[in-house]
């Protein structure tokens, strides 16, 4: 058969873990494994250890051992040879050394007995006055080595083993990192703990079940030898008995290290926990809120379930964001890695718990263990709960019987293996006050706020990524319940939330924990005229909440430098575009905000802007608020003037008299594009041309519905008197690669089926009369159709780009677009003409 300690050699996890606790200063390991051959070709078996007289035996045994020993380390030759030679002589030293058994001899069972005072020396053990204590140990050791080597080929070929007992730490962490620190005390001195325990529990039975046989074996004695051996026997039981005393406070002793070691690590996972959930985890969220208002992406989830990190800052705070080409670069990671040295410490102190009690020893640990039991449990239950989190918000702005879309993941969820029951997950939609109650852990059973169709996934686990996550793509808000108002409060004020719970099962369903999230606030609305007023109220709260807020709550006044912070980020994502709101933009809009004169940014500073000025109260001689003038403003940029926007030739934020000071010293037929005061979304054209009638003038504002007819670009290109975009930029320059293409010259005068083509051109009546311009239709205008038409086109339909017709795309009837055209129409006839327009026509 194969010789036991070159099988030996092959064990792992556990089982190698308690062959390694059988060495020590005893007996070296280097001993068994340079005599392997010659060890266990010896009969220890033969010897009867509670017979004096095969002392001699033992004798004989030890002597061929050390001899062995020596003959060994006399043939080491070499570099290598030198120090194993050295080790090896000073072993068969030891071992031949004269004197009785000291502290850190084998015990009673062979069980070595420590000496704390001088553990840090090698082999104190000598075995020249005991053998048979030798022959004890090494008798152990090989039954216990057999033992370990049968129930590892039984396993055939399975698992190396379980966990140990020392608490469980991390290799390959960073050294610098909080969580290398966490690694490295559990790594430091506590291997021993496993050893110590394993060795003197085996030790300590083998010890109480060998006493009861020999007592008796007494009966089958005379009476005179009876008597001698029974007070032998007494002795040794009072021997024993005061070891087994020793034995046990000593491994009570090690298991309190243990567990005070235990506690130690667990504060220092508290500390790394709330330093990724508390603190990263809550930054990420603040991020994706945010995004919410067109702020920087919030970064993929993978940052903190993987903890890869960005190998350079990003300057510039949040008006930065982060290139899709930029570098990250690997680190240890964070939840997952967290996840595991919880659940490892968590196995680690169920296995203390499961040794304690095999082995009861009144004392103190009990109780401790039981608290280590709870608190780790509190740590897992607050990992996932926490890490439980909404990948992809559902849109704040949600309108009703409208497909939408939301994705929940759990971080941690590879790592626990809830993948293998896979959970499933319900979204239900509450109110704000609802919301309150749920943080409150106030009954919330089966309370919704409406109904939402398609609202239970199943989490799905991705291989490849290692990502848990619920992808729901199909959801609808069916119906809405919506609550008592409070004093001026509109529909578009009031917030609702989505919930997404449900259920995992970790570690095959040791543990089962319920989990909630809250999605950020959400504003339902039935129809799209409430879109602009409840975007407002969805800008507030992602803007200016603050962490750890009572849903939803809210400041009611900011400060004016925050709430420029939060126009400039949703103008530049609304608009799509690097060029933001301008010093002298802001200064715009605080006169026009807070009816004011000053042109210094500086003084408005310190002024507070209130949610009412913000978006309930109309400013001042208007039928519009300031967000409600703005949104507009965005809208048109955003549909039809981007590229001008970003070629700087929409000046856009100046009233009129700035305007007229800005093009009194110019040429005649500089003009500047500016924002209508008076109308929502529009913009009109403000041109110099000295007449007998006036020196400035203003066209009336083009909005949406008349750039979906005409361009901007075309319509400047019609009239040929606009000849420079302030401040001196000749406008063919600006706005001629943005013209329609002119109709193919060869395209005769009637279409072979009979119909004219009709175009379509942007002319100034009273203008012309007024300066004189006696041709306007001549040359000077570019002749233009209103969509790139190709020649060979037959029809041409100059409502087709309308978006707002009555019937949709599908040539349904929208009610919606209908009531906002009829209030469009409405709100032209009841305005007064201002005298200081000029009316526009197209011909």
């Amino acid at each position: 058969a194969m010789a036991v300690w070159i099988q030996a050699q092959q064990l792992q996890g556990e089982a190698l873990r308690q062959m390694q606790a059988l060495y020590g200063q005893h007996f070296p390991i280097e001993v068994r494994h340079y005599l392997s051959q010659w060890i266990e070709s010896q009969a220890w078996d033969s010897i009867d250890l509670d017979n004096p007289q095969e002392n001699v035996k033992a004798t004989q045994l030890l002597e061929g051992l050390i001899q062995e020993l020596q003959k060994k380390a006399d043939h080491q030759v070499g570099e290598d040879g030198f120090l194993l030679k050295i080790k090896l002589g000073h072993y068969a030293t030891q071992l031949q050394a004269s004197g009785g058994p000291r502290a850190g001899a084998a015990g009673p069972g062979g069980v070595p007995v420590p000496c704390p005072a001088q553990a840090v020396l090698s082999l104190q053990n000598t075995y020249d006055r005991c053998p048979m204590e030798l022959v004890r140990c090494i008798r152990h050791i090989l039954y216990h080595e057999q033992r370990l080597v049968r129930e590892a080929n039984n396993v055939s070929g399975g698992h190396g083993g379980g966990e140990g007992v020392g608490p469980a730490g991390m290799g390959g962490c960073s050294g610098g990192s909080s969580m290398g620190v966490v690694g490295a005390a559990l790594r430091q001195g506590v291997l021993w703990v496993p050893a110590a325990h394993s060795t003197r529990g085996v030790g300590m039975d083998h010890a109480m079940l060998s006493a009861p046989p020999q007592f008796s074996q007494l009966s089958q004695l005379g009476p005179q030898e009876r008597l001698s051996r029974e007070t032998t026997l007494q002795q040794k039981k009072a021997s024993l008995e005061a070891w087994l005393h020793r034995e046990a406070q000593t491994l009570q002793q090690y298991r309190v290290d243990l567990a005070e070691k235990h506690q130690k690590t667990l504060q220092l996972l508290r500390k790394q926990q709330t330093t990724i959930l508390d603190d990263e985890l809550i930054q990420w969220k603040r991020r994706q809120q945010l995004a919410g208002n067109g702020g920087p992406p919030e970064g993929t989830l993978d940052v903190l379930q993987t903890w890869w990190v960005p190998a350079r800052a990003v300057p510039g705070g949040w008006d930065r964001v982060l290139s899709p080409g930029a570098v990250l670069s690997p680190a240890p990671p964070r939840c997952e890695k967290l996840a595991e040295i919880i659940w490892q410490n968590r196995q680690q102190i169920r296995r203390a718990e499961h040794l304690c009690q095999q082995l009861p020893i009144p004392g103190p640990v009990e109780e401790m263990l039981s608290e280590l039991n709870s608190t780790i449990t509190d740590i897992i239950s607050a990992l996932v709960t926490s890490t439980f989190i909404i990948e992809k918000q559902p849109p704040q702005v949600l309108k009703t019987q409208t497909k939408f879309a939301a994705t929940v993941r759990l971080l941690v969820g590879g790592k626990l293996n809830v993948h293998m029951n896979p959970p499933q997950v319900k979204a239900t939609i509450i109110s704000e006050q609802q919301a309150k109650a749920l943080l409150k852990n106030e009954s919330t059973r089966n309370e919704s706020s409406g109904e939402i169709l398609n609202n239970c996934c199943v989490m799905e686990y991705h291989q490849a990524t290692g990502t848990l996550s619920a992808h729901f793509r199909n959801m609808s808000l069916k119906r809405i319940k919506r609550s008592d108002r409070r004093g001026a409060e509109s529909v578009t004020e009031e917030k609702f939330t989505i919930l997404f719970e449900s259920q995992f099962s970790v570690g095959g369903n040791e543990l089962v924990f319920q989990v909630k999230t809250l999605s950020l606030p959400v504003v339902v609305i039935v129809h799209g005229s409430q879109d602009n007023n409840a975007t407002a109220t969805v800008l507030w709260d992602n803007a200016f909440a603050e962490p750890g807020r009572v849903p939803f709550a809210v400041p009611d006044k900011v400060q004016w430098p925050q709430l420029c912070e939060a126009l400039n980020m949703k103008f530049k994502a609304e608009v799509q575009s690097s060029r933001g709101l301008t010093k002298e933009n802001l200064v715009f809009l605080a006169q026009k905000l807070f009816n004011s004169t000053s042109s210094h940014l500086e003084d408005y500073s310190s002024t507070t802007v209130s949610w009412s000025q913000f978006n309930r109260e109309n400013l001042p001689g208007r039928n519009y608020t300031f967000w409600q003038w703005f949104d507009g403003v965005m809208e048109v940029l955003k549909k039809h003037l981007k590229p001008h926007w970003n070629d700087g030739a929409i000046l856009g934020f100046v009233n009129k008299q700035q305007a007229h000071d800005l093009l009194i010293n110019k040429p005649d037929g500089t003009f500047l594009l500016r924002f209508s005061d008076s109308e929502i979304g529009g913009i009109t054209i403000a041109w110099k041309f000295d007449s007998s009638e006036r020196m400035f003038w203003n066209l009336m504002p083009f909005t949406t519905r008349d750039f979906s007819i005409r361009s901007l670009a075309d319509r400047l290109g019609d009239l040929s008197y606009l000849i420079y975009v302030f401040p001196d930029r000749p406008k063919d320059e600006v706005f001629s690669k943005y013209y329609t293409p002119v109709l193919c010259e060869s395209t005769p005068a009637k279409a072979v089926d009979g119909y004219v083509k009709p175009q379509i051109k942007q002319v100034v009546p009273e203008f012309v009369s007024a300066s004189g311009d006696s041709a306007p239709g001549g040359a000077t205008y570019m002749d233009q159709a209103p969509s790139p038409a190709v020649c060979s086109q037959p029809h041409y339909n100059m409502y087709a780009q309308n978006p707002d017709a009555v019937l949709d795309p599908e040539g349904d009837f929208d009610l919606d677009d209908t009531m906002d055209v009829a209030r469009h129409v409405e709100e032209l006839l009841r305005r007064p003409m201002d005298s200081q327009w000029i009316p526009h026509a197209q011909s």
